[in-house]
Parts: C-alpha cells; structure tokens; sequence
C-alpha cells in the first residue's frame, strides 16, 4: 500500500502487522458489538449542509480543551496496552501528539510508564484513572501523575466491572502474550512486530508491575487486576480524587443526563460522552447520540467532550457542529501506530485534520470555534 488517503487504509496495514490478540483487542466491542458498531454507522446518519460561494481563505482549525489550546479539537484518547500494538506505542504516540499540537492521555493500564511518557509529551500530556481497591496505589498514581507535569487527570467511571469481549477470551490476551504455539506462529508472521518488541524491555504494565507491593511479573498482575477494579465506586471518590489532585479533572463515561448533572454537581471541569467505545455496555445509545441532550442540559455550566465511532475528521466536524467543544479519538490513532509507528500516529492526524479543514470550509465555515448545528441537514441529526 503505497498511498493512505483515509482511516480505513491504516486499519488495514495494522491488522496485517500487529499480533491477531492485540489488533482484536483494539478492533472490538462487547457481546455483540452492537454499540461497537452503531459508535461509528450513527455518523453516517448526519448529513452536512453544503454552502457555496462562500470566501474559504484563512481558516483555522484551532481551538481549545479545558483552556488548553488545540490545533484541532481532537485528543488521542486513552486506551490500554497501546504498547502492544507497536513497541513503546505510547511513547511514539505522545511525540507524535505533541508535535501535531493535540492532547495525549495516558492509560493507567498502558505499557509505557507515565515516566517514560512525561520524557517525550508535552504540555498536551494527559493521564487516565481507573479506580482501584487499593487506595494507596490510586494515590501514589495520582502523585506520579503530578511530578509528570500531566495537564489534566481523566477519570474513567464506566469500569467499574469488565464488560465480557469475546475476542479477548478466545485469543487468550496477556501482556506480554504467552508463547503458545498459536501466538508464536502467528508472532513469526509479523516480524516487524517481533524485532520491534525485542529491542525494548517495555512489555507489561509500566505503571503497576514494580508500584504495587507483590506485583513483580504479568502472573501476579494477571491475579490483581482482575481483583482489583472497584465495583463500590460512587461519587464521594470522584470528590475524594478531586481533592487528591486538585487540577484540572475530566469525567469519562458519562451517557445519561443524570449523571451528567452529577458530574457538574462534582466541580469537575469537563466530562466525556462515552460508551467506551462499545466495550462495556453493549446495547447502549452510541456516543453522538447521547451527546446533544447531555449538551442541552449541562453544556452551559460544564465543558462537554465525546468520544467513540470517530473515524473521521467529518465525524469531528458533526461532533463539534452539536456541542461537543472536542473529540477524542482511539481506534484511529491505534491503526496508525500498528501500521507505521510514530509515522503512523501523525498521518492518522494528518486524515483527520484534512478532513475536518476541508469540509468546514465546504460547509461555510472558516474558524472551528463558530460552527454549530446550522452546519447541519435538518432530520438527519440527533436532538435533544
């Protein structure tokens, strides 16, 4: 493939070169990836309303995110085991990030560690928090996270328990993958891959083996994590980590307006529309769905995000065009960093940005920060 012109491309080159259990773990939902695949089919829905003779000169695709500024209202979006997919992925990925001039956010279950990381990210460098049984981990992670220089920390309140993918149990996934007969035969198969992952030791979770006591390799990790995500999470944690972090804070998961008025209630500064990208709740509302009520009822006292289903940078425009003030993307930048590395990452942001530049502009925009759902066909569109 000698030319990428769109996401799709580099979801193909990926799933040729990554190993078949973390290229499913990454392209994949829960039970039946109903919610996976509507995150995506719901934007096709939305149609655009094409303006002409409009002046296109001088446009500007830059904003802001929690008062940060932006290139583009896009944040690469916190996802697990990033390191899996190429190595030292989140290290590639936070340089690349930088350089393009957006948001990365760290997952606390990458494989680089947010020291690692905090070496190659810039101000745009964002950690994710899941909560976890041991309070003391949860605030030494915080504490790291602060000599990191991390911007903001993003609270993630949707995995409370695992949602089941079915991928994920039939591939066997572990970190680093076990050498079975099946895993080596397939590894033999992407020796890009395989030499990448030789010549670096990052291979498990680089922010917990060797930060909890008892946790030295992937069999007593394996045993921990299961036992440890925290099903009692409840509001009075988010104030708790608040206050424990005292910058600025993002909640990730929010889907119903409910809680939407809840995360305003917590003093919080944005919140994220989220579905985790399909791979918990399947049979719940997609991300675009949900987000122009939660707009309606929250948009004026806290800052809305979303995220899942964007593959494009059309996506982005429709996301902004009904209130989302940015986006985050997952899968896509995965594909970029399974496919060509650091290279991959920046022309997965290079698509994006195109495509969102070009068709603001066929839509008679030239500045990010002035569309709204006027952009927008009327009775294609979700509404409040």
């Amino acid at each position: 493939m000698t030319v990428i012109t769109h996401i799709e491309d580099l979801r193909r080159l990926a799933e040729k070169r990554v190993p078949r259990m973390f290229y499913d773990y990454a392209d994949s939902g829960s039970w039946t990836e109903s919610t996976y695949r509507n995150n995506e089919s719901d934007f096709h829905k939305i149609k655009f309303r094409q303006r002409v003779a409009v002046n296109m000169e001088n446009r500007s695709t830059a904003s802001t995110m929690i008062g940060q500024p932006v290139a583009m209202p896009v944040a690469l979006a916190p996802t697990g085991l990033t390191g899996m997919q190429h190595a030292d992925g989140e290290i590639l990925a936070a340089r690349a990030a930088r350089k393009f001039g957006v948001p990365f956010t760290l997952s606390t279950m990458s494989i680089c560690s947010i020291e690692d990381v905090a070496q190659h990210a810039g101000e745009g460098f964002w950690f994710q928090l899941y909560v976890m049984k041991d309070k003391g981990f949860i605030e030494r992670l915080i504490d790291r996270a602060k000599a990191a220089n991390c911007s903001a920390l993003v609270l993630t309140l949707d995995l409370q328990i695992l949602g089941q993918r079915h991928k994920d149990l039939k591939n066997g996934l572990s970190a680093p993958p076990k050498l079975t007969l099946k895993n080596l035969i397939n590894i033999a198969t992407k020796p890009r891959w395989a030499l990448g992952m030789l010549g670096t030791p990052r291979r498990q979770f680089g922010n917990i083996v060797g930060h909890v006591t008892g946790v030295a390799d992937m069999s007593s990790l394996s045993s921990w994590t299961a036992s440890q995500f925290d099903p009692a999470l409840n509001w009075g944690d988010v104030e708790w980590i608040k206050q424990r972090w005292g910058g600025k804070l993002i909640l990730k998961g929010i889907q119903d307006v409910e809680d939407a008025k809840l995360a305003v209630q917590s003093g919080a500064d944005a919140l994220i529309v989220s579905n985790h990208g399909g791979r918990q709740l399947d049979g719940a509302q997609s991300s675009i769905e949900a987000l122009p009520a939660i707009v309606q009822a929250v948009g004026s006292q806290i800052e809305v995000h979303m995220d899942g289903g964007v593959r494009s940078g059309q996506d982005v425009l429709r996301a902004r065009a009904l209130g989302a003030r940015g986006v985050y993307i997952g899968r896509p930048f995965l594909y970029g960093l399974g496919a060509m590395g650091e290279a991959g990452v920046t022309k997965c942001l290079e698509i994006i940005h195109k495509e969102l530049d070009i068709s603001m502009a066929f839509c008679g925009h030239t500045k990010i920060d002035t569309v709204d759902e006027s952009i927008l066909l009327p009775g294609t569109y979700p509404t409040a």
